[in-house]
């Protein structure tokens, strides 16, 4: 589920045949609807309005990673809490609560995620810029391991 296509047909708007492998969430499905009806998008919504892109636009700001955050264990999958970033090559994640575990994979020569390379020397600087982005994004988004933690039983 995570490299879901979105797929919108909004024939006023969006001209047929239009992509874009720009990297969007569904953070920003409320800022788009409400930038489509011309009401003001608060600015503490997390979330971007994906109107340019859908006019075949490229915001000069744009996103460039991806943060998210799984909280949903135990659940029917059995996929462990953890939270991460992923650029449109690197993905770097953190297994926390009961495991304290890290992950980095390299998209483009692994796009199945088999090998995780958070240990490899050649990674090293990658690792350092995913991490400092990493936490960026968690203080951008309000998220951290207090916040993280109140949420466990």
């Amino acid at each position: 589920s995570y490299r879901t296509p979105l797929l919108i047909s909004w024939p006023e708007v969006i001209k047929p045949g239009t992509e874009s492998n720009l990297i969007v969430s569904n953070l920003d499905f409320a800022p788009t609807f409400l930038d489509a009806i011309g009401a003001e998008i608060p600015e503490d919504m997390q979330g971007e309005s994906l109107l340019p892109i859908l006019n075949d636009e490229k915001p000069a700001e744009w996103r460039t990673e991806h943060y998210y955050h799984y909280y949903a264990y135990p659940d029917w999958h059995s996929v462990k809490r953890h939270y991460g970033i992923s650029t449109e090559r690197y993905k770097l994640m953190h297994f926390y609560y009961d495991i304290d575990e890290w992950e980095l994979y390299d998209l483009k020569k692994d796009p199945y995620e088999m090998v995780n390379l958070y240990n490899h020397p050649l990674y090293s600087e990658i690792k350092q810029e995913l991490h400092a982005r990493l936490k960026e994004l968690r203080i951008k988004y309000r998220d951290s391991d207090e916040l993280t933690m109140s949420f466990l039983p």
